[in-house]
């Protein structure tokens, strides 16, 4: 791909990502949004940009994975304190 069409896409990734936060409408909002995203996704899967695969992989790396500790804690003590709730309004109390 050359590098004029690379920065084009980019160009439209970062405007239509900042079009989205701006928006009002929320599916409006995620289309604009999943649009920059696709359109970022094409330069750095199809162009030759080494710096953005390189950014992309870090990412990707930086993230948790799906059994993570950290996201295992947040989802039990969720769904603990959604039993808690639960059960003190049948017994008539006040919710935590």
């Amino acid at each position: 791909m050359p590098l004029w069409l690379d920065i084009l896409l980019l160009v439209a990734a970062v405007v239509l990502w900042a079009t989205g936060l701006a928006n009002g409408d929320d599916v409006w909002s995620l289309f604009q949004q999943l649009l920059g995203v696709i359109a970022l996704l094409v330069v750095i899967l199809g162009g030759r940009l080494l710096v953005l695969e390189l950014a992309g992989l870090a990412l990707a790396i930086w993230l948790p994975g799906a059994n993570s500790r950290r996201l295992l804690s947040t989802s039990y003590r969720s769904s603990e304190a959604g039993q808690l709730n639960s059960a003190a309004s049948e017994s008539g109390a006040k919710p935590r």
